[in-house]
């Protein structure tokens, strides 16, 4: 990770505008800038569970993992940092949320890289603060403006659902796959056969669509479900009751939060950290999988044609295969313990 992102880098270059500030930094934080910053009080809300556990060692219970803030989280701030995130529908979530607790009169700066959208800030927030762009650099657009009037946020109105193969899929903004099944995780269910048992982790959870199908046609499975986003851990908690299905669900940052072995894991692991392509997550994923799967468990996963996990897995379990494959996605298997005892037959 780089020391600053450039939309930090950009609040750098302003540094002396928060020195007597009470701010909440909240949304897309990619780095430790809140906990750096000099102001007069600086607490941190999130939705990423990564973005916690950086930032909470410093901050201590001044930073704040949860889906939905509360007026503790904002209490004391005169001023709202904002990280624009690449998903729309996931800042009207957090700004709605977060400007219906904060006192009217409060500042509001905006910060985002221009490719994520963030020009469109002025037009989301203009019923309840007037936002003026004060400047560009990095790529990025910083804006500001002073809420006037703090608008209802209702958090079961962004709840959304939709249907595959009989099942009912709960999502929230800001999930993967949001809207409707992707065609990787399409992929990926389909080499999924019927009757598999045993414990299953399903890390990057999502919506819960892959857990949820599997336990669908396999109800001898015992699920763990993990995600690093807090509405993706309510959306897979949803989409189990929605479908009577079991399966413990709770935050981790890929395995930092496992403990135990498992049978079987499952991922279509994600491949950016905000706008910036990241393979640091799905490498994680691979390189540790073999300390949390029984010897003859798998590790399958989908991910796009062009990536470059082959050798990623051939060094970390000795051989991998890919199950099936399109234009754009690969499903790639790798078995623990498949290549030592193939060594030691040959002797």
């Amino acid at each position: 990770m780089p020391a600053f992102s450039p939309a930090s880098e950009v609040i750098l270059r302003h540094s002396d505008e928060f020195t007597e500030r009470r701010v909440l930094f909240a949304g897309d934080l990619q780095d430790d800038l809140p906990a750096q910053l000099e102001t007069q009080l600086s607490k941190v809300f999130t939705q990423q569970y990564h973005h916690w556990q950086l930032l909470s060692p410093r901050l201590e219970e001044n930073a704040r993992f949860s889906l939905v803030a509360t007026a503790d989280d904002v209490s004391d701030c005169d001023t709202l940092v904002y990280y624009w995130p690449k998903s729309k529908p996931e800042a009207q979530y957090q700004l709605q949320n977060l400007l219906s607790l904060l006192p009217e009169g409060c500042d509001l700066f905006v910060i985002g890289e221009n490719r994520s959208g963030v020009r469109s800030a002025e037009g989301m927030v203009e019923a309840w603060a007037k936002l003026d762009k004060i400047d560009s650099a990095r790529r990025c657009g910083l804006y500001h403006g002073k809420l006037e009037t703090r608008p209802d946020f209702d958090a079961e109105s962004f709840w959304h659902s939709y249907e595959v193969d009989g099942l009912t899929i709960k999502t929230l903004p800001g999930v993967f796959s949001r809207d409707g099944l992707d065609a990787g995780s399409r992929l990926l269910l389909s080499t999924l056969s019927a009757h598999t048992k045993g414990k299953v982790l399903d890390v990057g959870c999502g919506a819960g669509v892959l857990s949820a199908t599997l336990a669908s046609h396999s109800p001898k499975v015992r699920l763990t479900l993990t995600d690093v986003n807090a509405a993706a851990v309510a959306a897979s908690k949803a989409t189990l009751a929605a479908n009577q299905l079991e399966g413990e669900v709770f935050p981790s940052n890929v395995f930092s939060d496992v403990t135990g072995r498992f049978d079987m894991i499952i991922s279509n692991p994600p491949f950016h950290e905000g706008t910036q392509t990241s393979l640091d997550a799905a490498q994680t994923l691979i390189r540790g999988a073999a300390k949390h799967l029984n010897t003859g468990g798998e590790l399958r996963i989908v991910a796009n044609a062009f990536l470059p996990y082959a050798q990623v897995l051939d060094e970390t379990f000795g051989s991998h295969e890919v199950l099936a494959q399109t234009g754009r996605f690969k499903v790639y298997r790798a078995v623990y313990g498949r290549a030592a005892k193939a060594l030691r037959s040959a002797k």
